[in-house]
Formats: structure tokens, sequence, C-alpha cells
């Protein structure tokens, strides 16, 4: 039996799982993990701390992670100079689990959701996912979010749920504090919106989270990750700062004791060990901009980016380009953007194969 041969909803047939190729090669940045292992003194610490939770194991973990939500709430707190608590945060298994709930919530049958394209794919396929309709908003040749057709694509649409990606996946453009509000009370002037701005990869970018937009806008939500600046993407931890409405709305529809004692204890030590992990996050935001000056100088054209991952073309046949790379060793990814790929910053080592590989690449096409 084919899957076309199954009794699937409709909106889901002829559609492909989100992913990217998992190839073996000597040279791999093209899912935007951090690419340093965690410091030995943080292994050994998640050690302790799973150790402990293993002799609890026959018990259903803390159906609310009242620790690690405070835990979470006390690092944005000192990381963005804006006082949360933990009765604002939530968190669930990667900012995808985080997106699913609040679209469980705010999204559904007979309601949309509305996202600036190109954008996080997973923003669609979870509406798709959860019987929310998907609208693709505008964006100016440059990537950046047109105000004006944004705004009246709001009032055109009248989304529930209205996604703004800051930096934005997979162009790395971030999006100023003044946008953000112009789009909040652009969608609020219509009808109440959930507006959701994805902060996940923020602690690699040039400008301020936008968590100190929260006070006095019930609802505006900002989603986090462990998965890039915390180098722990195999914890799959990601988390909420919004109004603590949102976050007992959205335990209407979390599974029961839906975060795992393990994880939890995991992602309590990569807390405690926060200035290490940022530190790395300063070395990839050089190798990140050492990245776009050598793309710009040899004759690419890069899109300024706010992340730890940079957009570069423009190529006729970008796929091509994609596997001559994979020939050289080095994966990048090819997101479907015209004319373009993207790179994750890597180890100083592997951008320099990275780069001399473009080099090769474009005298060889």
């Amino acid at each position: 039996m084919k899957i076309d041969d199954l009794p699937i909803r409709a909106e889901l047939r002829g559609q492909s799982p989100y992913g990217a190729p998992q190839l073996t090669v000597p040279v791999q940045l093209n899912t935007n993990e951090n690419p340093y292992p965690l410091p030995e003194p943080l292994v050994a610490r998640i050690a302790e701390r799973v150790a402990e939770a293993a002799r609890h194991l026959n018990r259903y973990p803390d159906r609310d992670a009242v620790e690690l939500r405070e835990g979470l709430a006390a690092y944005l707190t000192r990381t963005s100079g804006h006082p949360l608590t933990r009765e604002q945060v939530w968190a669930a298994n990667g900012s995808n689990e985080v997106i699913q709930q609040l679209l469980q919530t705010f999204g559904g049958p007979g309601r949309s959701a509305l996202g600036f394209e190109p954008s996080y794919q997973m923003h669609e396929l979870i509406s798709r996912g959860t019987g929310t309709r998907w609208i693709a908003g505008p964006r100016r040749a440059d990537f950046t979010i047109d105000l004006d057709a944004a705004v009246a694509a709001l009032a055109e649409h009248r989304p529930d749920v209205l996604f703004v990606c800051s930096p934005n996946n997979p162009t790395g453009t971030a999006v100023a504090a003044e946008t953000v509000l112009r789009l909040y009370e652009a969608a609020q002037a219509v009808k109440p919106v959930l507006v959701v701005v994805d902060e996940a990869y923020v602690e690699f970018s040039h400008r301020e989270s936008l968590l100190g937009l929260l006070t006095g806008r019930p609802l505006l939500v900002v989603t986090r990750t462990m998965s890039k600046a915390f180098g722990a993407a195999g914890l799959r931890l990601g988390y909420l700062a919004a109004d603590p409405a949102v976050v007992d709305a959205v335990q209407l529809v979390r599974l029961p004791y839906h975060l795992s004692a393990v994880t939890q204890a995991t992602a309590l030590a990569c807390l405690e060990h926060t200035d290490t992990l940022l530190g790395y996050v300063q070395r990839l935001k050089q190798e990140r901009d050492r990245v776009v000056g050598a793309l710009r100088a040899l004759g690419l054209e890069v899109t300024d980016s706010d992340s730890n991952f940079v957009q570069f073309g423009v190529f006729e046949d970008p796929q091509a380009v994609w596997r001559a790379l994979l020939d050289h060793g080095v994966l990048v990814r090819n997101n479907g953007v015209p004319g373009r790929l993207r790179v994750t910053a890597g180890t100083p080592e592997e951008n320099d194969a990275f780069l001399a590989a473009v080099a090769t690449v474009i005298k060889e096409l």
C-alpha cells in the first residue's frame, strides 16, 4: 500500500515531510546547528542531573516544568534586561512543539495563519497539520517586510495568527521593533490576533530581542529554542515568553507530562553554563561575518545576516551549485529561494573548506 492509498486528510495529500538531506560528508553546514560540542564540565553536570532524575523515573516528571520555567525566565531576564516570571514562560519539545501548541490553541479548522515568505517552512507545515489555513504574505526583493503590503494583507485576510520570524530563516534578516509594533497594532485593529515572533536565532543577532515589547501586549508571543545558541539541537527544548494568560491557554492542549524528566534535567544543566555557551555564540558571529565578507569578495550576492547562517547567490541553477559543493565534500542547504543557497556558520576550519569549495565551483561552473 502507498501513502496515497491511505485515507489521510485531503490537505496532506501530495505533501513532503520537512527535513534537510542527512548525508555523511566532511563538512556539514546545512542545518544551522552549533558546530561546537558541549564543554566537558557541562557534559559532566548533565550526567549528574540526569543520574538524579533517573532515580525517579518510576514517577511522572514535573507536569508543569516549574524549575525549568523559572530557570528560563531568569535567563531571559538576565540577557534581555526585561524582567520575566515563571508564569510568563512555557517550554516544550523544541520550538516546533511550542508553535504547534499555539496553533492548536489559537488556530485550527476555520481559522488562518499568515507569515511573510520566504520564511521558516514549519510555520506553514504546522499550520496545515493543525487544520489552520496558511496565507503567504509578501516580502520585498531584499527579503525585508514591506510594511504597507503587510498591513494591507492583514486587512484583506484577517488571520487569527500572525508569524514574524526575526532573524528570518532562511534569509537571516532581522525585523526592527518598530515594524513588529506596527504589525501588532494593525493586526489588532482588525480583530484579536495572536502575533508570534520566532526568535530561534536571536542570540546571533546585532539587534536586541523583542521581549521588551511584551509589556501591555497580551497577544504578543516570543518563541525561542535551545537548539542553536545553546548548542543543544539533540535536546529538543523550545520555549515561549508571553502574557500569563497565553501560557495558561496552551496548557489546554499540551499532552500530559510532555517534557520528560531527562529533558528537564539536561536543560537545567545547560542553563547553569550559559556564559560559556554564549561565548561560542560570539565566535560564530565573527565567523559568520567573515564568511559574508569572503563570499562578497568572490563577487556573490549575500543577504545581510543576523543569524548563524548566510544566504548567498545569485545562481542560474542553485541545485547544480549545491551538487557541485557536495562533490567537494561540503553540504549546504537549498531552501528553494530562487537563485540562492544557505550555509551555516561552522568552525574556522569548516568555513575555510566551504569558501575554498565555493571559489572552485564558481570557476568550474
